[in-house]
């Protein structure tokens, strides 16, 4: 079968699309003829060596993917052959065929399509996760969200208002992105490299500032969101952007004022705790299906482009989700 391997760590020539042997089957697996992938900031950081549990090279980058079932192992008690399904795979998913254990294998509604699901797994799960589990969003609250015009941040902006966000606020890189988080709900977009967000933010909030705060990005952006983050306020970290620095916190800013920083990753959580993935999966999909959560998909490139792809998102000019087609 071809798949894109990961020959060293790099830039995105290090891809190769190139013929490798079908993964096998274990009892309480299934295989997966894969039809769509989603592209993740988390490959790139993979393919630089900088994501972590993504081991050393040659290897299949990828987190999640959809497609139609050719097999089930024989302790697989749930699923079958011929199942249209989403699925965090064993050992990635730039490939034509994968294998995902059942627990992390989940049918597709009858009317969400591939493209649709494939650019749903990680960005939403993730996004629901960050708002309902971790951040326990209320009614009514004001949330943040930094890098809104990505897979994750325009996810995100859909499901804090559906979760009863009464005022969501996004920030962005570049003002050409300031549509695409607009389009996806944000009542407010903010250019982080042209104006101070964190003043800007409490005067959109009368001084309250956000009480949720979702942050991929660290290092600076998170220090600044200390400022506008309001009493009893919840800063959720969930990655370290391009840079990978870390933001520093002094704990005199915390106790004080009962806010929290807490950290999310979902890679952890599937491989630590997968239980916990079935019921944010069954939200999400519901959301998919009934329509109140629309999937930004922003470009579309074949698998054997997956360099392509790479260098599209590391661009910066990217917004929404990017995809790779099985042809």
């Amino acid at each position: 079968m071809k798949a894109v391997v990961i020959t060293e760590f790099g830039a995105p020539e290090v891809l190769k699309y190139m013929n490798v042997d079908e993964p096998s089957v274990e009892s309480n697996e299934v295989l997966i003829r894969v039809a769509t992938i989603g592209v993740n900031f988390a490959d790139i950081k993979a393919r630089y060596g900088k994501y972590h549990g993504a081991g050393q090279p040659p290897f299949i980058p990828g987190l999640d993917a959809a497609g139609t079932i050719e097999a089930v192992g024989p302790e697989v008690q749930h699923l079958k052959a011929g199942q249209r399904v989403i699925a965090f795979p064993k050992h990635g998913s730039y490939s034509e065929y994968v294998v995902a254990d059942e627990d992390l294998t989940f049918v597709l509604p009858d009317n969400v399509d591939f493209d649709t699901a494939a650019a749903c797994p990680t960005v939403s799960f993730t996004s629901y996760k960050l708002l309902a589990d971790v951040a326990k969003l209320a009614p009514g609250e004001t949330v943040l969200i930094h890098a809104a015009a990505g897979g994750i941040g325009t996810t995100a902006i859909q499901l804090a208002k559906i979760l009863g966000a009464g005022r969501v606020i996004g920030t962005v890189g570049n003002e050409n992105k300031f549509e695409a988080a607009l389009e996806a709900g944000a009542d407010h977009v903010i250019c982080y490299q042209t104006e101070d967000f964190s003043e800007k933010v409490n005067e959109l909030t009368n001084g309250h500032g956000a009480d949720v705060i979702l942050d991929s990005i660290a290092g600076r952006v998170s220090d600044d969101s200390l400022r506008c983050l309001a009493r009893y306020g919840r800063l959720v970290n969930f990655g370290n952007g391009a840079g990978g620095d870390g933001g520093q916190f002094n704990t005199m800013d915390l106790h004080s004022s009962c806010r929290s920083v807490l950290g999310f990753s979902l890679g952890t959580t599937i491989k630590k705790r997968p239980h916990l993935v079935r019921d944010t999966a069954n939200q999400v999909l519901r959301y998919l299906a009934d329509k109140r959560l629309d999937m930004k998909i922003g470009k579309r490139f074949s698998l054997e482009e997956a360099a392509i792809a790479h260098q599209w998102i590391e661009s910066r000019q990217s917004t929404g989700k990017v995809l790779l087609n099985n042809s």
